[in-house]
């Protein structure tokens, strides 16, 4: 039966990664738990909530190899109070009892059978992608996009980031994709080994991204390495595993929202248009956060908001514009969480008209477009 002892800081790290996976509330009781696997000098920890396996390996003094299933809350708690310099032991004692012991501190934990543990997700797919990428890279893919995916269930293809490799004049690239009907972010890199831009796209749970990020980030300039298949997508980065299931849906063509025609152009400085727009939205109400822009044609870009009960806010900043004055309204939030992740110091915003969709990308690169829908207002 399972004996072992392993720094707690160890412990901890290996705890933090997985039991954000698992579920707090939880219908089938083994998927509170996680799978501790001793073996050799190493416990891999294991969480998954059937849609995502995550597993860390942390370096242990294994004295009797095993695997346990132990309440993945309780335990990272107990992980988490104990001094930082604490060696924890960790012992099954059968019956479905588990002792952890650290200095003069000791807890008994309730055991289900690791055999009961749901099976990790196959793997097997001759026409994998194989991505390497780096960590920092990954994560703000991810984070650019995040934003535009639909919280609406009845349409759980679009529940998550499409990911594609597509060819560019830099060569094959990895495209990230996010739209909830109202608002698209199109981010890609041909900073990322292993594109094939012969495989059909996949798209990414709203969880999976999230976790992908997380561990993405904490890499940083680390490549981490994506095997992308038909059903799965696999994502290692030094010693830990996240397999995660993908959505069974058709992403729609995002391609034919993307303007194409749009030729009134405003170049306006992206901290001070996010300060505006975040400054009138102090009288939104709950009903309306549309904004209007209106440009005067003669450098001036004038940000308003009105709301049901009379009450107005308006202000006005100096951008890059020639032409004929034009107005248009959008969400007031939309357009605050796409200055957000747009990058660089200008945003170039190009309209056709006050009933088509604006086209939003930095003044310089081509790596990442944003498209939101108009709004009518008063």
């Amino acid at each position: 039966m399972l004996s072992l002892t392993i720094a707690r800081s160890a412990l901890l790290d290996a705890l933090s990664s997985t039991a954000k996976v698992v579920e707090k509330r939880n219908t089938i009781p083994i998927l509170s738990n996680v799978l501790l696997h001793a073996e050799g000098d190493t416990l891999a920890v294991t969480g998954t909530d059937l849609d995502i396996y995550l597993t860390t390996r942390v370096p242990a003094t294994v004295t009797a190899a095993g695997s346990i299933t132990l309440p993945a809350g309780a335990l990272h708690d107990i992980a988490r109070k104990l001094p930082g310099d604490a060696v924890v032991t960790i012992e099954d004692g059968g019956n479905g009892q588990v002792s952890v012991r650290a200095g003069r501190s000791r807890f008994t934990l309730g055991s289900l059978p690791a055999s009961d543990f749901p099976a990790v997700l196959g793997m097997a797919d001759s026409h994998a992608a194989e991505i390497a990428i780096a960590g920092g890279l990954l994560a703000k893919l991810l984070s650019r996009t995040a934003f535009a995916i639909s919280n609406e269930e009845t349409r759980y293809y679009l529940n998550g980031t499409f990911f594609v490799g597509v060819e560019t004049p830099e060569g094959p690239a990895l495209r990230a994709v996010a739209t909830d009907g109202h608002r698209l972010a199109r981010v890609q890199t041909s900073a990322a080994s292993g594109v094939r831009t012969d495989v059909p796209g996949v798209i990414v749970p709203r969880k999976a991204c999230g976790e992908i990020s997380r561990l993405a980030e904490a890499a940083g300039e680390v490549d981490v390495r994506l095997v992308i298949m038909a059903a799965r997508i696999q994502m290692t980065v030094g010693d830990t595993v996240l397999t995660s299931k993908l959505i069974d849906g058709t992403f729609p063509d995002y391609q034919r929202v993307i303007p194409t025609g749009n030729d009134r152009i405003a170049l306006a400085p992206v901290e001070a248009l996010s300060a505006a727009v975040a400054r009138v939205g102090v009288i939104a109400s709950e009903r309306g956060r549309a904004v209007k822009l209106d440009l005067d044609g003669r450098g001036g870009l004038t940000v308003i908001m009105r709301n049901p009960e009379g009450g107005e806010a308006v202000e006005t900043l100096d951008v890059e514009h020639e032409g004929a004055p034009f107005g248009i309204g959008l969400n007031g939030r939309f357009l605050a969480d796409i200055l957000e992740q747009v990058g660089g110091d200008t945003a170039r915003l190009a309209f056709a008209d006050p009933g088509s969709p604006v086209l939003i990308r930095p003044r310089q690169g081509d790596d990442a477009l944003f498209v939101l829908m108009p709004m009518r207002v008063a």
